[in-house]
């Protein structure tokens, strides 16, 4: 996967792409796509020096999934649209739909994100308490986004 810009800040909408791996790739195996990625809001966490609050949205299109990743953070996704296949290592194997959520330790690899239908896109609520120095998300085998 190429690297498109390192989140370092809250400076762009194209910076947030690198934020998870999530060029989402066709269900047929067709040429990758990115999905839609929205910051909502970055703020300091009070009373927790270098730690910061990150809340995006992610839209996956029909049959998109992100590649296996890590966010060493905490992360609370809550589904907003559709149906999302999620996993994470030594995990269950679990379907979200609108309503439930799904949560990622900061040792967690993220190995399934999927959106399970291959006709409608799903989309995501994600709440990251994070380190500011560190990236928002990295590839599993942690050598960058």
């Amino acid at each position: 996967m190429t690297t498109i810009v390192r989140f370092l800040g809250r400076q762009s909408l194209a910076a947030i792409l690198v934020l998870f791996p999530i060029f989402a790739y066709a269900a047929d195996g067709a040429a990758p796509s990115v999905a839609t990625v929205t910051e909502l809001m970055t703020k300091d966490l009070i009373g927790a020096h270098g730690k910061e609050v990150l809340m995006i949205t992610v839209t996956y299109l029909p049959g998109g999934a992100s590649l296996p990743h890590r966010h060493d953070a905490q992360v609370f996704v809550y589904v907003l649209e559709g149906e999302m296949t999620m996993q994470v290592t030594g995990g269950p194997l679990v379907t979200v739909r609108p309503g439930q959520t799904f949560y990622e330790g900061p040792g967690d690899i993220h190995q399934v994100s999927a959106n399970a239908s291959r006709t409608a896109p799903a989309k995501i609520l994600v709440f990251m308490v994070k380190d500011k120095a560190k990236p928002a998300s990295r590839d599993a085998a942690g050598t960058g986004p």
